[in-house]
């Protein structure tokens, strides 16, 4: 039986699980089951980070995309969430990720270093997701249904949980969805990246009216 799932379904599946992770934090902080299910979104926007950067024909004009709707993005972002301190959108780390894997791939000798430098550029940089999310990248690049691939994949969501609580720890059965998947491309996406600064502005924007006073 062939695997139901093209590319196209894993992002419609991760924009939809993104929107509920971000009405949870600006609307119902008070409701962490809305955060637990919508962390699954990342492993998925790293799946298909991973290929992307696989089959691209042309990377700088890949990197570049992130970078730009990065920018683009992030004042949208800060002012949605109410950020103050220094903080990167999540398209900044998946570009980090990009440039790893490409890295990885030209310099096969000093894949280990290239990990861990993104992790820790990650952290010091405050891109969302952090190590983890470099981390998530790495092992998803190597995705195999083996014991041994998912003793990493588990160990890296635990250490995730002494971090940051328990949120992100469900997204550990992230993994038994790309197993569903074809590896076709499916319908285009041309929506996919104008959907993220598009989406915080209308959350933005609804929870602007809401604190508004009636009176």
């Amino acid at each position: 039986m062939v695997p139901p799932l093209t590319n196209y379904h894993i992002k419609l599946l991760a924009a939809a699980l993104m929107v509920v992770d971000h009405v949870g934090v600006i609307f119902f902080p008070e409701l962490p089951i809305l955060r637990v299910i919508g962390r699954f979104s990342f492993p998925l926007f790293a799946w298909l980070l991973v290929q992307g950067e696989q089959y691209t024909h042309h990377m700088p004009r890949y990197l570049l995309r992130l970078i730009a709707w990065g920018f683009i993005s992030h004042p949208v972002y800060l002012w949605a969430f109410e950020i103050s301190e220094p903080d990167l959108n999540i398209l900044f780390s998946l570009a980090l990720g990009a440039l790893c894997l490409r890295g990885r791939r030209q310099y096969p000798q000093w894949e280990l270093p290239i990990w861990v430098g993104g992790g820790v550029l990650a952290e010091l940089s405050h891109a969302s997701y952090g190590f983890y999310g470099i981390g998530a990248i790495a092992l998803i690049r190597t995705y195999k249904l083996t014991a041994l691939w998912w003793l990493f994949w588990i160990l890296l969501h635990l250490f995730t949980e002494l971090q940051w609580g328990y949120n992100q720890l469900p997204a550990v059965l992230s993994p038994l969805i790309f197993h569903l998947t074809n590896g076709e491309r499916g319908a285009k996406a041309r929506w996919f990246y104008l959907f993220y600064p598009a989406h915080l502005l209308i959350l933005g924007l609804i929870h602007l009216q809401i604190q508004q006073p009636t009176g």
